[in-house]
C-alpha cells in the first residue's frame, strides 16, 4: 500500500509542477500581447516654431470661409483656414527654416476655443528634407500647453505615429499674428 501512494505522490507532484508551469507560460503570454514591444521603431523629438501671420506682407495664413455676414476671424466659430507658414529653429523668423506647416484648419468649437487641424509638416533642412508628418486633430489654442495627434509620415518619418505638444510663445492680437512652439516626439521606422 506504501508503495502506491509513494507512486501517486509523485504522480501528484508532477500533475502540480506541470500546472504551475502551464499557469506561468500562460500568464507570460498575457502579459506579452497587452504590451506589445516596439522593436525597430525609433523615436525622433524635434523643437521649432510656426509662425501663423494673418497679416503684413509675408502672410502665411488666409481665412478661405466662414458664417455668411460674420466677420472671419481666427475665434469666429465655422471659419475655415488655409496656411503655408514657415517652420523655424528659434522663435525669431529670421532664424534658420526647417519647414512649412501646410494645411488647413477650422474653428470648430462654438466658443472659438478649437481649431480642427488637419496639416502636413513638410520639412526642408538638410536633415529631414522631402519628408513629412501629418498632423490631424483639436487644436485647444486657450490652453497653456495642448496636444496635437501625428498621424503618419512620409521619407524619414514613414508611418510615423506620435503627439506634438503646442504651445503660444508670442501673440499680437490686433495683427492676430503668432508664433506656435512646436515639440513633437514621433515613433517610425
Amino acid at each position: 500500500m506504501a508503495v502506491v501512494l509513494k507512486s501517486s505522490a509523485k504522480a501528484f507532484v508532477r500533475l502540480l509542477i506541470l500546472l504551475t508551469f502551464s499557469m506561468l507560460l500562460l500568464m507570460n503570454m498575457t502579459t506579452s500581447t497587452e504590451a506589445p514591444s516596439p522593436t525597430g521603431l525609433k523615436t525622433t523629438n524635434m523643437v521649432f516654431y510656426m509662425h501663423h501671420l494673418e497679416s503684413g506682407p509675408n502672410k502665411s495664413v488666409v481665412a478661405v470661409a466662414g458664417i455668411e455676414g460674420q466677420r472671419w476671424t481666427v475665434l469666429q466659430f465655422g471659419t475655415v483656414y488655409c496656411g503655408d507658414a514657415p517652420l523655424t529653429r528659434t522663435p525669431d523668423l529670421k532664424s534658420a527654416q526647417v519647414g512649412r506647416a501646410r494645411g488647413i484648419y477650422v474653428t470648430a468649437g462654438l466658443d472659438g476655443s478649437d481649431l480642427h487641424t488637419l496639416m502636413s509638416l513638410v520639412f526642408t533642412n538638410k536633415q529631414y528634407n522631402g519628408s513629412t508628418l501629418e498632423i490631424q486633430g483639436a487644436n485647444r489654442r486657450f490652453q497653456t500647453y495642448r496636444e496635437v495627434s501625428v498621424v503618419s509620415g512620409t521619407g524619414r518619418f514613414r508611418l510615423a505615429r506620435g503627439y506634438a505638444v503646442l504651445s503660444t510663445v508670442s501673440v499680437d492680437i490686433p495683427t492676430l499674428n503668432a508664433v506656435i512652439a512646436w515639440n513633437v516626439t514621433v515613433f517610425h521606422y
